[in-house]
């Protein structure tokens, strides 16, 4: 029985990991060019779309917790988690195509169509990702193979970014947009959509549900929220998702708008040649080279996990992420080595934070279920991932408040004042985010290796016992 919930399969591991780069595809693109595209292309003022994104986001956080609850309670020959890959792959592509379609109709119809469609896709891309993301918790009981699973699945979200910032931008604006960008962000998404049904299905193929409640469980929401209202690991996790994803969003959201407007367009000598690049071509350089980076990050959590445990190698490269981006205050558009150089070094250490932090999630969950033995993997990976959209929400809501208050206006000079403010997102209004991040995770964060061993070792010994039982009867 213990292997049974014990060792993953390799091909288990890497299908798991097509599910985020399924995800990313989508998830990149918004929270990478979506202010931009609602800005400079759709033709929406920053504020309008700043509150867009808090009203969307917070509405769509609030359905992850109950698409939580609905998965939990999912019974289908599949398990709970997987049929929903299969089910919803094509709707969410189609509600990514809409997303980012302009229309030809302006005026308050042309918001209302931005509020539906965007809502739409949010609602669909959470019935699919939060099963996904629950999954996690039931492919093993073995927090080491999950920490396995987790790096193939953050080593899939970061070649999903990958791909968005190589391409996204010459696609739109170039190769499928030929000038129209309107069409070219229509086509590149219908692209993406394409790919990311394709990935969706072999995860779905691919996976299995491995771990099931120790025994037959009363459902009741009540008591589900209970549990997690007493799970003080749960909540601190939660708090510094929150503060992880501001610090993330506010520069990701303004970036391009960061290179089109603050950088502009630079000579660059590579190999004794001088080039002159635009700033899509700068913004996909920078994006790429960060998403490499955070690959080649991700990749490494199995080790820093094994050496210093979880907790204390999500501090020690969350303090030097800190530490990259605080720089940016200082360097002006001339400074375009430094520019990359920071984002090179920032990406690698920060990351793998996400990843360790999912991997976090899932010990939280062992842990709620020791001390209740109840278990609700879906609430608690749907209650994370609203933490996360919170986060997203406030975050993008931010960089539109500044970029409206210090007077952007699209596609013209900008004034030294949005030029600051531009300045200061991608660096000191994040930074402050995360010293809080590191502060929280430092002090209310408790669940050590030796913890988890302790609560793995009587989990497993539960599940012999109910195993036992079951088979008994």
């Amino acid at each position: 029985m213990g292997d049974k919930v014990g060792k993953l399969p390799l091909i288990q591991k890497i299908g798991y990991g097509f599910g985020d780069l399924a995800s990313c595809l989508f998830w990149s693109t918004i929270s990478t060019y979506l202010l931009y595209f609602y800005t400079d292309v759709f033709g929406l003022s920053a504020a309008s779309a700043g509150i867009m994104f808090f009203v969307s986001r917070f509405s769509d956080a609030i359905f992850d917790v109950i698409m939580g609850m609905v998965a939990d309670r999912t019974k289908t020959r599949w398990g709970k988690f997987r049929p929903y890959l299969l089910w919803l792959a094509v709707p969410m592509g189609v509600g990514a195509i809409l997303a980012f379609t302009t229309p030809s109709f302006g005026g308050p119809a042309k918001l209302v169509y931005a509020y539906v469609t965007y809502i739409l896709f949010m609602f669909l891309y959470s019935a699919i990702n939060i099963p996904y993301t629950a999954l996690l918790g039931v492919i093993s009981g073995d927090p080491a193979e999950r920490s396995d699973a987790a790096t193939s699945k953050f080593i899939g979200a970061y070649l999903g970014g990958i791909i968005v910032s190589a391409t996204a931008l010459p696609l739109a604006t170039h190769y499928l947009g030929h000038g129209n960008e309107a069409r070219g962000w229509q086509l590149t998404l219908t692209v993406y959509a394409a790919a990311a049904t394709v990935f969706f299905l072999i995860t779905f193929l691919s996976t299995r549900e491995r771990v099931q409640p120790i025994a037959k469980q009363k459902i009741s929401v009540k008591d589900d929220l209970r549990d997690l209202a007493r799970n003080r690991p749960w909540i601190a996790l939660f708090a510094v998702t929150i503060l992880l994803i501001l610090f993330v969003c506010i520069r990701s959201s303004i970036t391009t708008h960061y290179f089109k407007y603050y950088v502009g367009t630079r000579q660059v000598t590579l190999f004794g040649k001088t080039h002159q690049y635009g700033f899509e071509y700068l913004a996909s350089a920078f994006n790429s080279s960060g998403q490499v980076m955070s690959l080649l990050g991700t990749a490494m959590v199995p080790l820093f996990t094994r050496i210093v445990g979880r907790k204390r190698a999500t501090l020690l490269l969350f303090v030097t992420a800190l530490i990259c981006t605080g720089a940016y205050y200082f360097l002006g558009p001339e400074d375009l080595m430094l520019i990359f150089g920071f984002n090179i070094v920032g990406s690698f250490v920060g990351g793998p934070i996400s990843a360790l932090l999912w991997i976090m999630y899932a010990d939280t969950a062992d842990y709620s279920e020791w001390k209740t033995g109840r278990r609700a993997t879906g609430l608690v990976f749907s209650a994370s991932i609203m933490s996360n959209k919170m986060g997203w929400a406030v975050g993008s809501m931010i960089a539109g408040w500044i970029l409206g208050t210090t007077g952007f206006v699209p596609n013209v000079v900008q004034t030294p004042q949005v030029l600051h403010g531009l300045r200061a997102m991608m660096s000191i209004i994040p930074v402050a985010a995360g010293v809080v991040a590191v502060i929280v995770l430092a002090f209310f964060y408790r669940l050590d290796e030796q913890t988890m061993a302790n609560v793995k070792a009587e989990l497993d010994e539960r599940r012999r016992a109910g195993h036992a039982l079951a088979t008994a009867q």
